[in-house]
């Protein structure tokens, strides 16, 4: 990206992030980041940690989140170079909880800008739930080479944002540990979610369900500053007009959507969950390409300070939209003395698992 756009974005950022009513009340420790140079993939090993071997990578264990059980793990990942670049490597962290057996569920979390794999896995309490729950955690983290301020680049060409590392990503872990290939979900917040509303509608057939916090409208950006601007105005076009101009709808196989947003968001503007809503609804084929309502119902409701909007098909849940009150820019019921996590509002973590868990992706492509 040119110096000067990317001061452009970066002072656009800071400036969106002091008007957010939630601030960071402490730094994330510093990690460690992909190699920036290898002509093999090397990693390592610190004295006395343990390393196991990963397609030609090594996993390191590291400090697991505070009040869990389980492993976790952190490593990089050579995925297939982009055009223009000799190499491309992704750092994640990966947890494990106790008594991992294979074909378990895995949730993909993408953390947001100013964030690490550490605070976003602290922040949202998600390897708790894991523990709790019986799926392993998957956390790529954007590394600071990419963007000063490790946030993903969610807008203009897919090909060229970090979209295919992830989803190369997605596919080592999952052959390496065996889990189910059916009951492998996504999460992301902010620039995050952003990248993740990328892959759920360019590599579907991965993905059983999606989780949305703070998200961006799809296809409306095309630039850094068209980026700014659709952060604090969401999309001028018609949303359904976007997800029809980037993608043949009647091929996509569907994708679940859980989209939660913080009614006074000062970073992302709460249009933007709203016109994802009707996106999601137009790939599940809910919606014609004129907006309107073809096939199932939208349901409306208030409940413990929370805006619902329901698309649901034959009594089934495929979208749902939560507007949680008093919410600035940070992720609902999360842990507060983590960046851009608030105890306010209810746990979105647990929100997400819930639709989840009910979601499948059959062999064939089709949602279960």
């Amino acid at each position: 990206m040119p110096r000067k756009k990317t001061n452009v974005w970066l002072k656009g950022l800071e400036l969106l992030t002091r008007m957010s009513t939630t601030r960071p009340k402490k730094k994330a420790s510093a990690r460690k980041t992909a190699p920036a140079k290898a002509a093999k993939p090397t990693h390592v090993a610190k004295p006395g940690t343990k390393s196991a071997k990963h397609t030609g990578n090594a996993h390191v264990a590291h400090a697991q989140p505070a009040g869990t059980g389980g492993r976790w793990l952190r490593s990089w990942h050579s995925a297939p170079p982009r055009a223009g670049h000799l190499i491309n490597h992704l750092a994640y962290a990966l947890y494990l909880p106790a008594g991992v057996a294979r074909a378990m569920p895995l949730v993909v979390m993408l953390h947001g800008c100013k964030q690490t794999a550490e605070s976003f896995a602290a922040g949202t309490r998600v390897c708790r739930l894991a523990d709790r729950s019986g799926f392993a955690v998957l956390l790529p983290e954007q590394a600071k080479t990419a963007h000063a301020q490790r946030c993903w680049h969610w807008h203009g060409d897919h090909a060229q944002s970090e979209a295919p590392a992830v989803a190369s990503l997605v596919d080592a872990i999952v052959r390496e540990h065996g889990f189910d290939r059916e009951r492998v979900y996504l999460a992301g917040i902010s620039a995050g979610a952003g990248l993740a509303s990328v892959l759920a509608m360019r590599y579907p057939w991965r993905f059983a369900a999606v989780g949305l916090h703070s998200g961006p409208v799809f296809g409306a950006a095309t630039s850094t500053m068209s980026a700014m601007s659709v952060m604090r105005h969401a999309s001028r076009e018609e949303p359904v007009h976007l997800v029809d101009a980037a993608l043949d709808v009647a091929v996509h196989p569907g994708m679940p959507a859980f989209i939660v947003q913080g009614e006074l968001d000062a970073v992302v503007a709460r249009r933007n969950a709203m016109q994802l809503g009707m996106q999601f609804a137009r790939v599940n084929r809910l919606l014609d390409a004129q907006s309107e309502l073809r096939v199932g119902e939208i349901r409306s409701y208030s409940r413990d300070a929370v805006a619902y909007t329901d698309y649901v098909k034959a009594g089934r849940l495929v979208v749902r939209v939560c507007v949680v009150r008093g919410l600035g820019h940070a992720w609902s019921g999360g842990d507060p003395s983590e960046p851009f996590h608030s105890d306010r509002g209810p746990d979105a973590m647990s929100m997400m698992w819930q639709f989840f868990r009910r979601q499948r992706r059959s062999a064939a492509g089709a949602m279960a």
